[in-house]
C-alpha cells in the first residue's frame, strides 16, 4: 500500500466516525427536544385541568365555613366519646355485679356438693344424693366459665376505654388545625387590611379593553345607532 492510498484510508475513517458524532448529536438534540414538548404537554394540561375548576370558590355559606364545622365536629365527637366512656362504665358495673352474683352462687353450690359427698357416703343405695352430687359438681363448673367470662369482658372493656384515648388526641389534633387556620385568617386579614374604607374608594370597571366574556357590554354599533336616533330627535 502506497503513502497515498494510506492517507486517503485515514481521511475517509475520519470522515465516517465525524458523521457518526453528528449523527449522535442530532439525535440527542431531538430527544431534548422531545422532552421538552412532552413538558409543555404536561403543564398546558395541568393548567387546563385547574382553568376546568368552578370559579368562584363556595360563597361563606353555613355548609362551607370550615372552621366552624371543625368545631362542630371536635364538639360532636367530645360529647359523644363521654357518652361512649359513660356506656362503657354502665356495662363494667354491671359485669361486676354479675361476677359478684357468680361468686355467692358457687359458694352455695360448692356447700351443696359437700353436703351430698356425706350423703352419698352414708347412704350409697339411694340415688338421689348421686345424682344431685353430679348436678352441683356440673353447675359448679358453668359457674365458673361464667366468672371467667365475666373477667374477660371486663378486660375487653378496658382495652375498648384505652383505644378511645385516641379519640381524644385526634380532637387535640383538630383543634390545633382550627387555631393555625384562625392565625392565618388574622395574618391575611392583617395583611390585606388598609386605612381607606372601601365606600370611599372608586368602583371597579365592568369592561376593560381585552375583555371577551363580560356581559352587558355596548357595541361600536350599538354606539352609533344610539347617536343616530339622538340626532333624529
Amino acid at each position: 500500500m502506497t503513502q497515498e492510498e494510506l492517507d486517503a484510508l485515514m481521511a475517509g475513517g475520519l470522515d465516517d466516525e465525524d458523521e457518526q458524532t453528528d449523527s449522535n448529536s442530532e439525535t440527542n438534540d431531538e430527544d431534548t427536544k422531545t422532552e421538552d414538548i412532552a413538558e409543555e404537554d404536561v403543564k398546558d394540561e395541568e393548567y387546563k385541568l385547574q382553568a376546568d375548576k368552578a370559579w368562584p370558590p363556595p360563597p361563606p355559606t353555613e355548609d362551607h365555613k370550615v372552621v366552624e364545622q371543625l368545631d362542630d365536629v371536635t364538639k360532636d365527637s367530645e360529647v359523644k366519646a363521654t357518652e361512649i366512656f359513660d356506656k362503657l362504665e354502665a356495662i363494667s358495673d354491671f359485669i361486676m355485679q354479675v361476677e359478684n352474683d357468680a361468686n355467692d352462687v358457687s359458694a352455695i353450690v360448692q356447700k351443696n356438693i359437700e353436703v351430698f359427698e356425706k350423703l352419698t357416703g352414708k347412704f350409697p343405695e339411694i340415688g338421689i344424693f348421686q345424682e344431685s352430687l353430679e348436678n352441683n359438681q356440673r353447675a359448679l363448673k358453668d359457674i365458673e366459665n361464667l366468672i371467667s367470662n365475666a373477667q374477660m369482658s371486663s378486660d375487653e372493656i378496658m382495652m375498648i376505654m384505652d383505644i378511645m384515648q385516641y379519640q381524644d388526641i385526634h380532637r387535640q389534633k383538630i383543634e390545633r388545625v382550627i387555631n393555625v387556620i384562625r392565625t392565618l385568617a388574622g395574618y391575611m386579614n392583617s395583611l390585606f387590611s388598609a386605612e381607606k374604607d372601601d365606600s370611599k374608594r372608586v368602583s371597579s370597571a365592568v369592561h376593560i379593553a381585552g375583555d371577551s366574556s363580560t356581559e352587558d357590554v355596548v357595541s361600536n354599533d350599538d354606539i352609533e345607532a344610539l347617536i343616530e336616533s339622538l340626532g333624529k330627535k
